[in-house]
């Protein structure tokens, strides 16, 4: 991989119809004055944004962008159908150019999401910006400064954060109810189907601008059946699950946590099992987070439970659950708290934080950061951890078992963590000769500088950026 060097970043800062010199303009909103909001990217997420945003007082969703205009199409016949207007935009630029928009909503593509909010700051506009809110580190740290810089509002989606019933509950462990907290876990587990094996370039939908939606990455070929959705099992577009999912129960786990910074150090292990198709990320995957005193692990998992059975596995103690803490007395895990033995101790009422969307509106309204639940910030090292894993990952190779527990074995948890990655596999019947079990290496995080520091990291760090295909660059410089 080529390592993105300080004169190519200087070169590419904002140039061609991207150096539009954005002013930061705002409109100073009073408390009777509609917020405006666009929504970009709005296939499935995007789509659901509209219908949220569109029902909060005072907010009006009054343009629209899409690569691909199918669904502005689908979009734009419901506001007809509810004689509403809405102006329609393919290219986001022009979209930024639009001085009667206050906010931006962004649910495109991971690879886009960060050009996006910095673009979307430097034009003087509030983001709403979709989980993971980066494709790699090092832009994310840009889309911080470009919020710092520009005095925006930028909300990450990590709508968990708004949930009043979780603030209850992590306060309720912070105070040692259940005495000190041991460990935070992760759990995802959901069945995916192979997304097939194509043997050459797929004609991309007429209806899509592939320049456009291609953006900062490579342009080449279309390599995958479906355009859509599939983007998320491939490096170049997506994170895989741990970016997709994982961020959600990550970034409660250390909210829960109370951890303000990167973990120290990080391994991963996994693999893509059974399917011999176009994904790239793994459909199976372990990641431990090696925070002091308490750790975090995550699991993820889209094979069922066993050859032949369609359900999934169990996550926790019989309970279905994204996340739990376990603390010396007891845990909390699906909304209660409970004693060692497994007793109902106290309920919380979590909601999974449907309020997440009023509460941008409210801190865009304030002009206040602190009114954020999920500032840009958390949502920066939330994701950050989650690349961390997979960079682990992508620096791994083919390992036998006993490679693997001696690269385990110094952590009881973690441990045990791959007896159940062991035995899960077994149970689907898995040729790890034919699909091998993956080992990343141990790597130690720098939380200053967000750069890897020690073995392996020349090679983690070329994977902190990457190289942007111009005009669609994030700037060195935001």
């Amino acid at each position: 991989m080529k390592r993105l060097t300080r004169r190519r970043f200087m070169k590419s800062s904002l140039a061609g119809s991207v150096a539009l010199t954005f002013a930061p303009y705002s409109r100073v909103l009073g408390a009777n004055d509609d917020v405006r909001v666009a929504v970009v990217g709005f296939r499935s997420q995007g789509s659901n944004h509209i219908k949220w945003f569109s029902k909060i007082p005072g907010v009006r969703v009054v343009a629209l962008c899409d690569a691909d205009r199918d669904f502005i199409d689908r979009e734009v016949k419901k506001f007809e159908q509810r004689n509403e207007k809405v102006d329609t935009y393919i290219d986001v630029r022009k979209l930024l150019d639009d001085k009667n928009i206050d906010a931006i909503i962004t649910a495109t593509p991971n690879h886009w999401h960060s050009l996006i909010t910095v673009w979307a700051c430097q034009a003087g506009k509030d983001v709403y910006v979709e989980k993971p809110v980066s494709h790699n580190i090092w832009e994310g740290r840009k889309m911080v400064e470009a919020a710092r810089k520009y005095n925006r509002i930028v909300q990450a989606g990590t709508q968990r954060r708004s949930d009043e019933g979780l603030t209850a509950a992590f306060e309720y462990l912070r105070q040692g109810r259940l005495g000190k907290i041991l460990r935070g876990r992760c759990y995802y587990f959901s069945q995916r189907e192979s997304i097939g094996k194509v043997n050459g370039p797929v004609p991309v939908p007429q209806t899509v601008d592939y320049n456009l939606w291609t953006g900062p990455a490579p342009m080449v070929p279309l390599m995958r059946k479906r355009l859509h959705y599939d983007w998320h099992w491939q490096w170049p577009y997506g994170n895989g699950d741990l970016g997709n999912n994982g961020i959600h129960c990550i970034d409660t786990c250390r909210w829960a946590l109370g951890y303000t910074t990167l973990a120290r150090r990080v391994i991963s292990f996994g693999g893509k099992f059974l399917w011999d198709d176009d994904r790239q990320t793994p459909n199976t995957q372990v990641a431990f987070f090696d925070y002091k005193p308490a750790p975090i692990i995550f699991e993820m998992r889209n094979l069922t439970r066993k050859k032949g059975d369609p359900a999934m596995d169990p996550t926790y103690r019989g309970i279905r659950t994204m996340v739990v803490i376990e603390c010396e007395h007891g845990y909390f895990a699906g909304g209660w708290a409970y004693d060692n033995s497994g007793k109902k101790i106290r309920q919380f009422e979590v909601s999974g934080g449907g309020s997440h969307h009023a509460n941008f509106i409210k801190a865009v309204r304030s002009r206040r950061v602190s009114d954020l639940n999920a500032d840009i910030l958390e949502g920066h090292l939330s994701t950050t951890l989650c690349h961390m894993g997979n960079i682990s990952y992508r620096l791994g190779q083919a390992a036998p078992r006993d490679e693997i527990v001696q690269s385990t074995k110094s952590n009881k948890e973690l441990l045990d963590a791959f007896e159940r990655f062991q035995e899960h596999l077994l149970l689907n019947v898995v040729d790890v000769q034919k699909t091998p079990r993956i080992l990343g290496p141990w790597l130690t995080m720098d939380a200053g500088s967000e750069r890897f520091v020690g073995e392996f990291s020349d090679r983690a760090n070329l994977y902190l950026s990457r190289n942007y295909r111009e005009p669609f660059v994030v700037p060195e410089r935001v």
